[in-house]
């Protein structure tokens, strides 16, 4: 483009300089001469500026393709930064809400703990390139899950995994108790699957997971020191949900009460007893889940209620025959004996005697 500007100018000039020579008037060509002269002047300087503009626009084209070449290394560094952070932490940093300044904030999280049963023992006889593989496709089936469900992944220890729903997002205390235990479901489902397929290719001992959930106060932010640093929950909730994986059984879901009383309309419960875990000074009362409640018109088959003084579980759909005859006898002598009870005095209870004889009569 600059080119055939300036052969164009040239051609001008040089036509200007003919005609200066065939003008004869003295004056005239004085005249000319001088236009002549100041569009040769005008002329040098817009060449001097189309020159400088191709050099700036060269310079800004490398600065271009720069920018490009730093913006996709940095795109190639975020997406590797990402496969170590839980996205929400990645996202909140990216979006400059993260602050990164040793501070915690106190608040009621659903903590997950799982394991694999005696990991130890049944990949002590695997090559290292073949635990590996079991290992990584694994955590890589558990972490998709997780991340489907909302989880923060907190770390993973070997082959355990820690992960807490409330924080950084939270979709409400009772939500996120049950988006924990939806998700440890379908974790147990899929370490079924993947067992399957490690016994079909020949592994002795396919992988058993266990999973702890407690619901509790946490503290909860960043640890560490200045230089270093974690984002990461601490607190008695969070051991007592390791506890609890330790003590469930193999391809089983343990629950604390804390948990239980959040989730116990989406799945039944079986109640443990008591147990005594390491570091906690009270007893604490576990329930292990036994199975999903079925989708659709089935899910109205259960009835729960647990309250002060009452607690009931019906399954409807097993309520036939003589079963519902017992069980409607039961409750009406229950009701019966409720309606009976008289209203305990001002300030004081019912005698226990008479609650008793209630129960006795329904049995």
């Amino acid at each position: 483009m600059s080119f055939d500007v300036f052969q164009r100018e040239e051609a001008v000039i040089a036509q200007g300089r003919a005609l200066l020579a065939a003008i004869a008037d003295p004056a005239t060509a004085a005249q000319y001469e001088e236009l002549l002269k100041a569009y040769e002047k005008l002329s040098r300087t817009t060449r001097r500026l189309i020159k400088l503009s191709d050099r700036n626009e060269e310079q800004l084209n490398q600065l271009a393709r720069t920018l490009n070449e730093k913006n996709a290394t940095l795109e190639t560094l975020s997406d590797k930064l990402s496969k170590y952070l839980s996205p929400q932490i990645y996202r909140s940093i990216f979006l400059g809400q993260h602050d990164d300044s040793l501070i915690t904030r106190r608040k009621k999280l659903t903590v997950l703990f799982s394991d694999i049963k005696d990991f130890t023992e049944t990949t002590e006889d695997l090559e290292p390139e073949d635990l590996a593989y079991h290992i990584n496709t694994y955590l890589t089936e558990m972490s998709r899950i997780a991340l489907a469900h909302g989880a923060t992944i907190d770390k993973f220890i070997g082959d355990a995994i820690m992960m807490f729903f409330g924080d950084p997002e939270s979709r409400g205390v009772k939500e996120d108790a049950a988006a924990c235990l939806a998700m440890a479901i379908e974790m147990q489902h899929s370490a079924r699957e993947l067992r399957a397929r490690m016994a079909a290719s020949g592994f002795e001992r396919p992988f058993q997971m266990r999973i702890g959930i407690n619901t509790g106060y946490c503290n909860v932010g960043n640890f560490g020191s200045a230089d270093r640093m974690d984002y990461t929950i601490i607190g008695s909730a969070v051991n007592l949900a390791a506890r609890l994986q330790t003590h469930c059984d193999p391809d089983g879901i343990l629950v604390s009460y804390e948990t239980y009383v959040l989730v116990r309309e989406m799945v039944d419960f079986e109640e443990r007893k008591p147990v005594d875990l390491k570091g906690i000074r009270r007893k604490i009362k576990t329930f292990a889940v036994r199975s999903l409640n079925e989708p659709g018109p089935n899910a109205a088959h259960r009835l729960h209620c647990d309250q002060e003084g009452l607690k009931l579980s019906v399954d409807l759909a097993k309520m036939v025959g003589s079963a519902r005859a017992e069980a409607l006898h039961s409750l009406e002598g229950i009701v019966s004996r409720l309606r009976d009870l008289p209203e305990p005095a001002s300030g004081g209870n019912a005698e226990p005697a008479v609650a008793n004889s209630a129960m006795a009569s329904a049995n």
